[in-house]
């Protein structure tokens, strides 16, 4: 397909995306006495980011000793946390599981990786990721939630294991009785932003003509065929985000658009969303020595995860 005629069919789906996204109303049932602190952001940045040798399935001691870190500050507040075991060319890798309110069947999963590409830093890509899910389960009330809530903690996301049946949430989403699921969001870089013009790039020639050019933004993602759960999502992250949330629902084969572990409950047949910076449309770190720390907005980063945690405790279908 060529780029004119792409860009013309994305026209038409931002089109119907707005209309639907018209018609939900947020409805927090569930009033969050809200904490996220960016200085917790860092620190889990600053751990995952600095460890020596990377956190990549090339070191799967060190990717256990991430496990454990995060395993160890998710079961401070959920009912039950676990690893999830499996094993890709005989070497042992886990996922860490945590679950919140375990009385309710129907659940909402919320799930970033943990492992990074090759011998680099990944600081936005996605040790970003990984922070905002442990504020997220340090903030989840005791109380008063209508559903299950399911954070996972993915390994082996990064290549050469991307869009196998070894990421980790390939096992995770084959393990769970979809029935049970309301649905997935996907916390996929949400570190890095820039006020600088012209900074934001999109897969589609002409989409810069609908959607910001400037990078300070955090993006919902979703699929086409499950607008109003996308769309009722991007309305509870916006309820409690104080910077710009932008909504695209599209088709799984537009470059980009599934570049992560929500692809995995999308061939599941469940419903799921990514919350991104937009990755390498945005930053030019990706993948790079340069994705290191210092170059994340912890700030608007406690924004986004302060949305997030809306929709997670309170989405309603």
């Amino acid at each position: 397909m060529n780029k004119i005629n792409l860009f013309n069919i994305c026209t038409l789906f931002t089109f119907f995306s707005f209309l639907t996204y018209s018609t939900i109303e947020a409805k927090s049932n569930t009033e969050l006495i809200l904490s996220i602190d960016s200085l917790n952001l860092k620190k889990s940045v600053a751990f995952l980011s600095d460890i020596s040798p990377a956190r990549n399935y090339e070191h799967p001691e060190i990717l256990d000793s991430v496990a454990d870190y995060i395993f160890n500050l998710l079961e401070k507040n959920a009912d039950t946390v676990f690893f999830q075991n499996f094993k890709v060319n005989g070497v042992n890798y886990k996922n860490v599981i945590a679950r919140y309110a375990v009385e309710h069947s129907k659940k909402i999963i919320l799930g970033a990786h943990y492992d990074s590409c090759h011998e680099l830093p990944g600081a936005d890509d996605n040790a970003s990721g990984i922070a905002g899910l442990l504020e997220i389960g340090r903030n989840i009330p005791k109380k008063n939630l209508q559903h299950q809530i399911e954070l996972v903690a993915y390994t082996l996301e990064e290549p050469p294991f991307f869009r196998t049946e070894y990421m980790g949430s390939a096992v995770h989403a084959k393990s769970i009785d979809k029935k049970n699921v309301i649905g997935m969001i996907c916390l996929e870089m949400i570190g890095y932003y820039s006020s600088a013009p012209n900074s934001q790039e999109y897969p589609v020639e002409g989409m810069d003509r609908i959607y910001p050019k400037t990078g300070n933004f955090i993006a919902i993602i979703g699929n086409l065929n499950q607008t109003t759960f996308a769309n009722s999502i991007s309305k509870f992250v916006t309820e409690k985000c104080r910077i710009n949330v932008v909504s695209f629902n599209g088709t799984p084969t537009m470059n980009g658009i599934d570049f992560s572990d929500h692809l995995n409950y999308w061939d599941n047949n469940m419903k799921a969303v990514m919350v991104t910076n937009t990755a390498f449309y945005r930053n030019k770190n990706y993948h790079t020595e340069l994705d290191v720390k210092e170059t994340l907005n912890y700030s608007y980063m406690s924004w986004v995860v302060e949305g997030v945690l809306n929709a997670v405790c309170n989405y309603n279908e």
